[in-house]
This record gives structure tokens, sequence and C-alpha cells, in this order.
């Protein structure tokens, strides 16, 4: 460290009283008068309280803005636009994205950026203009890309839909609309979905890029780039013109005419044009620059201009937060209730954001320079300059994978290191490149500054979040050093997921060599090995002086760095040997650079043992390519019907342009209350006192309301069962950390959370269980089990010439939907309640108000327009937060909204059921099945909730499409401490799948013969029936499925590509697989199996359609009123749906268990066909000739009614578990084929998903497009599910700890296969199929399919064993999901990873239930 002190800061205007006042050592955080009151040593600086800035175009001038809210909370609640929208609060999905463009003042240009706005302040944008997804276009007029996210079916629910937008139309006005698809994909890199499988809304976006495919418009090709366009020869710019020229020579800027312009499916599109984008307001080049301080009592900001105003400001509020990109702070605030009453926004300072290079020299970069600039700039210095911009490549590839661009574009290198996070991305860079930070302090007695310069190798950072700078210094610069001759620098980071994730370990190891490659230096820095970024003394000691070109080199260093890194089984974070391995993987990899690059002065001497040190491919990273998506485009129906085309998502336009409306979009009612719950902080314990003293203090909390409000016992309890049921409010005791104890109401959401806060409630603790495992080994069961037999098995074993028996785990996971659980009850007169709620089941939220406020449930109306996903998360929760919110609604006489952070949405609603299968299966030498038994544990969390159901249907999908004569399967719940688990996606057929397809696996390991072998000679036929005692009829299409999709992948091909490529690669391995799917669709409680409609026809001819079912983004109300049309026979766009309501549709059954389209569409067919009787005779009246109105008008005038209600029940099915000649479980199967090919990195767990293949038995598709990406939607759940979302609590206080997408992980854009085809069974008429239009449900059955890709990797698992001299392969190896980075690393048999392993002593950090 290195100090200096000079000169003195002069103030810009002199002070008489000056010296007096500093005499008085004005250096504290408040003046008398408190932090509202501008301390008087700064009283000549000219702060204003007025924020000014443009929003769409118009000027924005707010006075002593609300200091306390986000940027989004001010678009939300003050400017009235809720098109962006809120679902993590922590920046890490994207939905909250605007873009902000900013003049800059040097270079005379207008920069476009997106950002998160729900955790930039709103002084961020002070002096900018805010564009939000409502400035760019509208349903009457869209941006290009508003309709091309809709047309190319790349809207489902919605929700993330805006952010989406919003970061390509920021990358689209900074590129000037010239973007490649590389841009486009870093561009999304801090988006999320969770519909649509992502690949139709990448396929749209990547139309405006040069280099796609879809690419539509030459005014943006580029002349320098090199391009080929997807129609060859027959390309426009090679057509000549009238004078002989082609195109490209005669007019580069010329467009094709946008009548030219179409989607894969025919649309229309528009041509993008940056001139008719939203102009920046010239007023902002001119606008002076002013320092800003505003606030309350709970909070103030300060934004000074220049860092000698940053100076004085932190001189005078010493303990105050220093805020440029605010990722840290705003999750600090909004997760930990972090209290920063002094807020200081210093990312405007032009001063700390510049750069600076000099050769031979190094990178100088001002503190608060954008992560995003600092990528770019090392990016292009490392192309320059060669090997001496080794280092700023490998800033460069650690910034890309930091984050997301939001992120990245508000976020500074000051943050990361003045925050000192031990698992930060950038700082082991910055630490392994030997750095340098240069930080200012002034003293505001003396006025004299100190800089002060540490060396971030310099054991730098100290402990967990500390470091040696002082905290009341800014960090001004930092200095980063050009790479030497013979030195070699190396940056990694491995996490669960490739882009926008945290890093598991993140390393920068650099070494300096001599000229005969002998280490005369080096730092080796790595992240999440210690409570902070460290370096390896013990290896960087062992390795100084030794010969890179020795064989003893490697292995020495792996010996000293398990000395640096002894890491415990009960290490906090978990995963001690994977952390350990890639600790020592890392480094294997650095010495193989150095192996291949390294040129010795003496090279015949040293390059025959560098030749046999040296592995082909041990730097290689996995291939990850643009993905691009293909699916059936034609459709094999009658010409000229709506049947089966793919008509947009008749919500798209409204959902891409930001007027589609949810739950929390719903303006404000007068005398509105926030509910915020007060939940448990302990997984099982005796309540044994609860005060709201404090808590009724806070400003504008109205009151609570408990168990004591609730009219009887009874009435506190919901659930579907006459046991496991779950009160709203705890009775004294709590079994699961985040059950509601009580909720508190306030005027707003602020003061609600922060009063429930200051709720005071003592624990008496007692035991509690979490895993299903514990579960089991203490019998701790609910009074339920679900069993069916046939034939014997006992015999069947016996005579069985193999018996193998094992166990299957699966993990929890998280629904993810992204708008959050919410809702809104309003009272009426005579105890009237219009509950507005984010409910899969609204006749459920409709009934539980009722229950627990004792009126009729006729005064009760539920309704819904439609949510933001539910993947049925949001089938039975929500009631315990609208039930909650009537009951407050009903007491204190107003309005009561309540909506959930993600943290609270997670911890208390429930996920996919974690399973634990136990099973024994015998099978003959001719590889067929003869019996099997198996016993399946749910673990249902701490009530039934519906866990009922998903037991059924997992034991009924539990042998999956294969015959097995005898069987006896079991299901049996599990109570744990944990948050009731629920419905999802699939509904247990997902585990009871994976049991299936294990147990194929493990035979076809234990019998060394292909997996396809045993399927192909265990499939069902027709004649045969299920476990459960079903006929197999003509609807089992599987065989021919898997025919077809084999032949269309040309399987063959790529199993030989595989192995040809193996054969060449060490570290890097591939795996296929091909995983079928059968899955039974009708729900399993038979009452449940019916839905209603109601249609009413108004005189000028225009139908309003109700129905039973809630449009949750999966296109249902696209479908009915498609239905609506082909059955009335009318256009299209007369037909309107405008929500579901109880009011309208009475006793409605959940939209869930991939029904609702057949139910829902078979009743407004019945409804359709009701009035098309009763217009029949009109029709037959005014002949051909008449038109629809006429129809309707003269059917009016005849006194015909034009309303009329539709019904139906599904036919055939009532199984019923014990009786020995059952009926049929389901009415038909959705059935479907995947095969994947997936990449491996050995060395570090990291894998790509080469390609996917998938066909589906669709039966005649109501709407070919949305069922093709309800596919890709349903696919990537279930490859998330497989692979890298794992839910973990705590183990020492049962918490749990995945609460947001910083830890928990769902696929994004860079995880999609790059090769992604869809198609339908082809040459089927389905006459077979009595449903609505001979359709099949499709929201569920695909998401299995996602297995492929887990099966695909434990494929190239084995064989990098046997590789690896383990000749069983993964034989042996456990069948657990999700397969995460860390288990496949850990599955390995090479020396690094046995090197690596820590004995399992003591408990880990984590635990999964």
């Amino acid at each position: 460290m290195t100090t200096t002190v000079y000169g003195k800061l002069t103030p810009s205007s002199s002070n008489s009283s000056m010296d007096h006042q500093k005499s008085k050592l004005w250096t504290m955080d408040t003046t008398p008068q408190g932090i509202t009151v501008v301390h008087p040593y700064l009283s000549h600086i000219a702060f204003s309280n007025t924020l000014k800035f443009y929003l769409n175009g118009r000027l924005m001038v707010v006075k002593n803005p609300n200091p306390e809210g986000t940027l989004l909370d001010f678009i939300r609640t003050q400017a009235n636009l809720t098109g962006t929208k809120l679902c993590c609060s922590e920046g890490g999905c994207g939905a909250c994205t605007v873009t902000v463009a900013e003049f800059d003042q040097e270079k005379s240009t207008i920069r476009y950026q997106a950002v998160n706005s729900c955790i930039v302040p709103l002084i961020s944008v002070d002096g900018k203009h805010l564009i939000t997804v409502e400035g760019i276009g509208s349903t009457n007029d869209p941006h290009p890309v508003q309709e091309r996210m809709a047309k190319f079916h790349g809207s489902q629910c919605g929700f993330c839909t805006p952010g989406i937008i919003m970061s390509m139309y920021a990358l689209l006005r900074s590129k000037n609309g010239t973007v490649s698809m590389e841009e486009v994909s870093e561009a999304l890199d801090g988006n999320l979905c969770r519909c649509t499988g992502l690949i139709p809304i990448l396929d749209g976006l990547n139309s405006f890029a040069y280099d796609s495919e879809h690419y539509n418009k030459i005014k943006q090709y580029p002349k320098d780039a090199s391009f080929v366009c997807s129609k060859g020869a027959d390309c426009c710019r090679n057509k000549a013109n009238k004078d002989g020229e082609t195109e490209s020579n005669s007019n580069p800027d010329m467009e094709i005419d946008m009548t030219e312009l179409f989607s894969p499916d025919g649309l229309s599109l528009k041509s993008y044009d940056p001139e008719r984008d939203l102009a920046f307001p010239q007023r902002l080049q001119q606008m002076p620059v002013q320092p800003k301080f505003y606030g309350n009592e709970y909070k103030v900001w300060f934004k000074p201009t220049t860092k000698a105003q940053l100076l004085q400001v932190k001189a005078i509020y010493p303990k105050s937060k220093i805020v440029a990109g605010a990722s840290e702070v705003q999750v600090e605030v909004k997760m930990k209730a972090a209290d920063y009453k002094v807020n200081i926004f210093a990312n405007d300072i032009k001063e700390l954001k510049g750069w600076e290079y000099q050769d031979g020299f190094g990178l100088t970069v001002g503190g608060n320079i954008s992560l995003s600039d600092l990528e770019h700039v090392c990016g292009n210095l490392s192309k320059k300059l060669g090997p001496r911009g080794m280092v700023y490549g490998c800033i460069n590839k650690q910034l890309k994978y930091f984050a997301g661009r939001q992120i990245r574009n508000a976020g500074t290198p000051a943050g990361n290191i003045f925050t000192a996070s031990p698992i930060a991305d950038l700082n082991p860079v910055l630490v392994g490149a030997r750095s340098i930070v240069t930080t200012e302090k002034l003293d505001a007695c003396s006025d004299k500054i100190t800089v002060e310069s540490f060396d971030l190798s310099d054991n730098f950072f100290t402990g967990y979040r500390q470091h040696k700078l002082d905290p009341e210094s800014v960090i001004t610069k930092i200095f980063i050093p050009e790479t030497k001759d013979n030195e070699y620098i190396s940056s990694f980071k491995q996490s669960k997921r490739k882009d926008d994730d945290i890093a598991i370990v993140s390393a920068c190891l650099r070494v300096q060599l001599d000229d005969l490659g002998n280490v005369v230096d080096s730092t080796l820095a790595y992240g999440g090995m210690a409570p902070m970024t460290t370096t390896s003394k013990n290896t960087e000691s062992f390795i100084q002086g030794k010969s890179i070109f020795e064989e003893s080199f490697l292995q020495g260093a792996i010996e000293a760095l398990d000395k640096d890194y002894p890491l415990p089984y009960s290490v906090p974070g978990g995963m001690a040997t994977y952390r350990r391995t890639l600790t020592f993987s890392f480094f294997f990899k650095l010495w193989q650079t150095m192996l291949k690059e390294f040129q010795p002065t003496d090279l015949d001497a040293l390059m025959k043992p560098a030749s046999s040190l040296c592995d082909v491919d041990s730097n290689q990273e996995v291939t990850r390519n643009f993905p691009r998506g293909t699916r059936d485009l034609t459709t094999p129906f009658e010409e000229g019907s709506i049947v089966g085309k793919p008509v947009p998502h008749l919500s798209g336009l409204k959902q891409a342009s930001g007027e589609a409306v949810y739950v929390d979009d719903i303006p404000p009612h007068h005398n509105e209350l926030f509910a915020v719950n007060i939940t448990s902080a302990r997984p099982h314990a005796k309540i044994l006192s609860v005060n709201y003293d404090e808590a009724l203090e806070v400003e504008g909390v109205m009151g609570y309301v408990d168990i004591n409000d609730v009219p009887s016992k009874h009435a506190n309890l919901y659930g579907p069962l006459p046991f496991g049921k779950q009160p709203f409010f705890s009775d004294g005791e709590v079994f699961y950390v985040g059950q509601t104890i009580a909720v508190i109401l306030a005027r707003d959401r602020e003061r609600a959370a922060e009063a429930a806060r200051k709720v005071k409630v003592e624990y008496e603790d007692l035991p509690n269980i979490i895993s299903v495992e514990d579960g089991v080994e203490q019998k701790s069961f609910f009074p339920d089990s679900r069993k069916y037999e046939k034939g014997d098995t006992k015999a069947a074993f016996e005579e069985s010439d193999y018996v193998f028996e094992g166990q299957v785990r699966m993990g929890a996971q998280e629904h993810f939907y992204f708008e959050p659980q919410g809702c809104l009850v309003v009272p009426e007169e005579d105890g009237e309640m219009k509950v507005y709620s984010s409910s899969q089941n609204p006749t459920e939220t409709q009934e539980y108000a009722a229950h627990i406020t004792g009126v009729p449930i006729n005064r009760i109306v539920a309704r819904v327009k439609r949510l933001g996903g539910g993947f049925g998360g949001k089938e039975l929760s929500p009631v315990s937060y609208s039930s909650v919110c009537a009951l407050a609604a009903k007491k204190f006489k107003s309005p009561v909204r309540m909506i959930l952070s993600r943290g609270e949405d997670m911890m208390t609603s429930g996920q996919r059921h974690p399973f634990l299968m136990k099973y024994k299966i015998g099978v003959n030498k001719d590889y067929k099945f003869t019996a099997v038994e198996a016993t399946l544990y749910a673990n249902a969390g701490w009530s039934m909730d519906l866990t009922r159901g998903v037991i059924d249907r997992a034991v009924f999908h539990s042998l999956n499409c294969y015959f097995i004569p005898n069987v006896v399967i079991e299901g049996i719940p599990v109570m744990t401490n944990t948050a009731s688990n629920t419905a999802f996606r699939g509904f247990g057929a997902p585990q009871g799948m994976f049991l299936a397809e294990s147990m194929v696996t493990r035979v076809s390991e234990e019998l060394r013969v292909n997996p396809d072998v045993i399927r192909d000679l265990n499939y069902f036929k027709v004649g045969q029936t299920t476990g459960y005692k079903q006929p197999i009829d003509e609807d089992f299409t599987v065989p021919e499925l898997v025919l077809q999709n084999k032949k269309e992948a040309k399987f063959d091909q790529l199993v030989e590509e595989v192995k040809e490529f193996n054969s060449k690669s060490k570290w890097i391995k591939r795996g296929i697989s091909h995983i079928p799917t059968m899955f039974g669709v009708s729900f399993g409680v038979l009452f449940l199996n019916q839905g209603g409609a109601l249609i009413h026809i108004y005189q000028d001819g225009s139908v309003l359609v109700s129905h039973g079912g809630v449009e949750i983004g999966q296109g249902l109300n696209t479908k009915m009123t498609m239905i609506t049309a082909k059955e009335l026979g009318v256009p299209l766009d007369k037909c309107f749906i405008s929500e579901t309501s109880t009011q309208s549709v009475p006793n409605t059954s959940a939209t869930a268990a991939s029904a609702a389209s057949d139910l829902n569409g078979m009743a407004v067919k019945n409804a359709c066909d009701k009035l098309n009787e009763r217009l029949s005779p009109v029709k037959e009246k005014l002949g051909d000739s008449a038109t629809w109105e006429d129809i309707i008008r003269t059917a009016y005038l005849d006194r015909i009614s034009l309303s009329a209600t539709g019904f139906y029940k599904t036919p055939k099915i009532g199984y019923v578990f014990g009786d020995p000649n059952p009926k049929p479980a389901f009415f038909y199967y959705t059935q479907g084929s995947a095969i994947s090919v997936v990449e491996v990195d050995t060395l570090t767990g990291d894998w790509s998903c080469l390609s996917s293949h998938i066909k589906m038995d669709l039966g005649r598709p109501i709407n070919h497009a949305i069922d093709t990406y309800q596919i890709t939607g349903a696919y990537m759940q279930g490859v998330g599910l497989c692979t890298m979302e794992q839910s973990l609590w705590l183990r020492n206080n049962g918490r749990l700890f995945t609460t947001g997408p910083g830890a928990y992980k769902v696929p994004g854009f860079r995880d999609l296969p790059q090769k992604f085809h869809v198609s339908i069974l082809k040459d089927r008429e389905f006459k077979h199929l009595d449903t609505i239009w001979r359709s099949k449900g499709i929201g569920e059955p695909p998401l299995f399919l996602g297995f492929s890709v887990h099966f695909a990797l434990r494929d190239a698992i084995a064989t990098a064993r046997r590789s690896q001299g383990i000749e069983e392969g993964c034989n042996g190896l456990p069948f657990r999901s999700p397969l995460t980075t860390e288990r496949i690393r850990t599955m390995m048999a090479d020396p690094i990873l046995l090197a690596a392993q820590v004995p399992a002593e003591g408990n880990e950090w984590f635990i999964e239930a």
C-alpha cells in the first residue's frame, strides 16, 4: 500500500464561517435537524431536490421524489405505466427491463442501454431519456420488435415479454439497427422466460440479425461482414437492376418492401427503420448537470456531479452508502432489510468512468466505468495486443458471463471490489493480474485528500466481505498491467448455468516463466474457496523455480492446492469435493495452456516432454453455437378452415405493448390497504407469544388479522381431503419456515413490510424433518396410500433370469412463474366481494373466500383476466393468500391487495414434490421385463395439499410406455417440515416416468445392452393392459413416433458421430439418448372432468365467449375463440373473451391436467351447437346470401335467444383404486419421443445440448404453432428439472435457501439445444379420438422428454468413465435428478477428482427435501 496526502479541496464558493464550522468537526452523519437537511459544510453546493428527465418522449419534473422506491416503483405507481413488470426485485430475470438513453457530451453521441428498473434508483435517470415498452408502440401501431415477438409466437403468459422487448430495443438503438446473432444473444443474457422454451423468442429477434437465416432487411447489412443469405444465389442483393448492376452495388441502403416480409407462418411483418424510432429529446442535450439532494426521515439521496463533490459528501456522511449499479444494495435493502439512510448516487460522475491505455504499461480505468464498457474495452485490447493483451482477454471472458447485460450496463468494478463477495467473478481476475486500486478520502477539517494505492494480490481481501480499504474512502481508479513476455494468465468460472449465474468457483491463474519454462513468479487467485477471494500461497511457493515440463509439476501443484484449500465436508456453501476438483482442474487447464503455447529457447530438448504431457482437448470448452429452432410449418387439415392454423396468441400484441393487465396492474382502489404476511422463522415450533406493539406504531399501519379473526377452527382449515388440511393462520404451532402467523395491513407496501418485520414472535423449537429420506426413516407418513397390483410378482421374480433392486431420487422444482402470487379483494354491499386473484382455480378462490368469511358462495365473485404463468403452482396455493385478504377486507371494510415478493412466493407456495423411489425389477435373457415392485415416497411437505393426486399420477406413470405383466406399485405421502408441495406441470408423471427410464437404463447398464433395444422389446402392444389394467388400443403410437423421429433425426448417423468424436477427444465427451413418453390425459378425480361455457351473441353480430378455463399463457383463450369462430361460422375477430369469472361460468374445474382445451372446448362447442340449432330456421328463411349480421338481427327480432350455456363431461373414465375391474384412468394418451445429443467438459462438469429432436402425437392440433411452443416450453422446463434446477434448504434452520433467481437457476437462452427441431406425428387421421376437433392436450406431456438431456449426460459420463478405466461406465452410480454440474463432475473417475475427494464426515451445509 502506498499513501499520499496532497493539497486542499477548495469549495466552488467560499463561506466566511467555514473555518468555524470545521473547527466543530462537522463530520457526522446527521445535522441536528436530521438527515433531511443538508449539512452546513455542503452549503456551497447548489443542490436541487427536483429530478428532470424524459419518459417516453415527455418531460417529467419530479420534485422531492419518494427516496425509498426504485425506478420501477416510479414507473408503475406514479407514471402509471404497468407494462414494466416486477418479478424478482434483484435484477435476475429481466422482466423489469427498460431502456435508458443518455447524451454523451464528449463524444456527441447518444447511448442506449437496457437496465433493471427493479434495482436502480429513480435518481439514476435524472437528465436522461427513460423508455418503457409503452413508449415504443401499441397494439394499433406496434414497434417491429413487439410485432415479431407476437407473430413469431414468442409471448405466452406475457409477463417476461416487455422486458425482453426492451432489451432488444436497446440493442437495436445502440447499434442503429445493425446487429448480429451474437449481439442478440448477449443482449438477452439477462432475460429469462419460463413459458415458451425461449426458442420462438430467439427466432423472432434473430430476424433483426444480419447473419441470421431469418434476416429480412438489407439496410442494416454491414458491407464488411461475411454474410450468406438463406436464399443463396437468389438473394435480393444479387438481382440486377435496370442498369445491369446488382442491388448491393447500386443501392446498399435499399429496403425490401415491408409487404414482402413474412414470419415463418406467412404473417406479414413491418421492416425496421431506426429513423422511425422515438427521437432523443434535444432539450436533454443542453440540459445542465446539477447536483441533487432529496429525501425523507427514512432515506435521503445525494447525487454529486463531480469527484470533488463526491469526496465532500462522503467526508461529511462517512457512513453513507455509495451507489452505482445498485445491484448489491437493492438486494440488501429488499431481501435483508438493510437500512441505508444516506445514499450517494455516484454513477454519473464522468471523472470516474473513463479509461486510458498506456502502451507497454497497462490499462487504467475509472472506478465507476460500467462493466459493459470494461468488457468491451478489454475485448478490443485483447484483439489488438495479442499475447500482451492476454489479461484483458481474461477480463472480457469473465465479464461476458457476469450477471446479465442489464447488470453489466449499470454495475462497476469499484462496486465489485468494495462489496468483496467471496464468489465474485471479477475480483479473482483483478487479484490474479496484480491490479492496483486507488482510493481517495477527504478530511473535512483540513480539506486535504489522502490518496492510497493497494495491490489487490497482496492480501487485499481480509475476510468475509472485508478488505483493506478505509470504508470512508472512494475508489477512483484501477490499474491493470498488461501481460509480460512468457507470462500466462487464464480466467475460469463454473456455475450451475452458463449465463447470468453466480460462480461456484472462479479463478484467475497467472504464471511467469523464464526462457526455459521455469516458473519465476505466479499469482493463483480463487473465488468460492474461502470467505474471500484468496491466493494459493502453498502452491505459488511450490511451483516457484519448477519447470513446467517436469512430470512431477502437476502432481506437486495439486498436492499443494490440497493444502491451500482443505475444505471440510460441512463447508458453508457445500459441494466441498466439487469445489476442490474445480480448483485442481483449473490449474490443470492453465498448465496445459503453458505446455501448448510456451516456446522455449532450447526447443528441441523440451518439445518431446511437452508433447507427451499435452492433452489435445484439455483447454477446449463445450460447443455453444447459436440455437436455431425448426418446426413443422404445414397443417395437414382441411383447406380454408381455421382448424390447426398458427393463429398468434390473441393477447400477444397486448402483452408485447404492455397493455395486458395482470392482478397488480389493476389501479388502486379508494382506501386500499396492502397486506404482508407475518411468517414463521422456524421449521417446527410452538408459538409462545406474538407481540404487535412496535408494528402498530409504524405510520400508516391499520392493524392485522390472525387466528382470532377467523369465525371458527373449521373455517381456518382448507384442503381437498378430510385429513392433512392446512390452516390459513397458525394455531399455536408452526410447521415450516414461511407459515403464516398473521397478516399486517397498511396504506402502502413499504410500511406494511416494515411493520411485519417489527412483529416479535417467541418460539419453543420442536424436532423437524426436512428430507424425504429422513421422513421415511422416521415413518413420518400421512394416513394415505395409493396402490395397484396386477399378476403375481413373487412368482415372476422367482422365474426371472435377472432381478435388480435399487432406488431413484428426484429433487424439488420451483415453479418460477414470472408473475408472483397476488390478489386484490374488494368488499361491496351485503357481504359481497370481488376477488381478483392470480389463480388457476377461480371456483376454489371463491369457495374458500366464502369459507373463511362465513358468507354464502353466491356473494363472492372470483375474476381472472390472465396469469403471468402458473404451471400448477397457482391451483391451490393462491387460496391461502386470497382468503386471508378476504377476511381482512371484511374486517377493515376496505379493499385489500397482497402481492408476494419473489422470496415470499418461493418460501411459502410449495414446489414440485421430491420423490424417493425404491424398486425391484425382473427381466429375462430375451430382455423382456417380467415383474416390478416399487414404492414411491413423495415429500408432501407438512400438509396433503394436492399430494394424493400427484401420487396417483406418479404410480400410474411409473412404467411409462412399457408392458410388464406382473406389477405392484404403491405411493406413500411423507410428512415433513417444509411448505406443502403442490401441483406442478406433469403432476407426478415426470417422477414416475423417471423411475421407469431409470429402471430401463439400470438394466441396460447391468446387461451391457443398448437401452433402446430394451425399450423396443417392451413397448406396449394393442390388446395388452397397463399395470392399472387400462386396455391399450389404437391410441398407442409410441413405436410409430419413435421410428419417425429417429428417421428424421438420422439417429444412427448421430450415434456414429458421437462415437467418432469421443474416440478423438479425451476430456470433452458427447452423449446421446432417446426417451419416449406416454402421458395420460384426464383429471384423476372423476367430478373434475367437466367443463362449462356461456356464449352471448349481440345485435351487431359480435360474440362474447366465457368458459371455465383460465388463460395462463398456454393460448387457451385463443383456442376457445378459434373453436367458437369455426363452429358458428364467423370470422375470428367477431369473437371475444374478456375474462374468467365465477359469475359467468360457475363450479369450474381448475385449469390443469392438460385437459382445459378438451373440457372447455367441448363445452364451447356444445353452446355453439345450441345456438346453431336455434339459428338454423333463420338461415334457411334468409337464404345463403344473408350475412351473419342479417341472421343475428333477424333472430333478435324473432325473439330467439342469442345466449347459450355449454357443458361437457369426459366419458368412459372413472378409475377407483382397489376395484378389481376398474374403468380407465385416462381418456387418451398424449405421447412423444425425444432425441438429444450433449457435450460435457469432464474437467468441470460444464455441458451444452447440441441438438434435440422432438416428435409428439397431438392428434389434430387446434393451433399448430401454439402447441409447438407449448412443447418447447414444457421440454425446457423438463431440462431444467433434470439438470440445473436444484432446491436447497439450510440444514441448520430449515429455511429454503434458493429463494430467487440469484440462487435458483432456470434454463436461459444459452441452455437451449443448438439445433431444436419439433414435429408432430404424421400419416394418421385420428378417427378414434372423440375430443374437440380430434385434438390432444399438450401442456404437460412434453416435459418429461427433457430428460433425454439427463440420460444423454449420463451416456457421456459413462463414456468418460470407460476412458478412465471404469469398464462398467455408470453402472452402480445413483439415478438422481437434477444432474447438476457438480454431480456430473463428481461422477467421473479421473485422478484429479480422486485427489480432490472430501470424506463424507459430518453434515453437508445444504439439504435437499
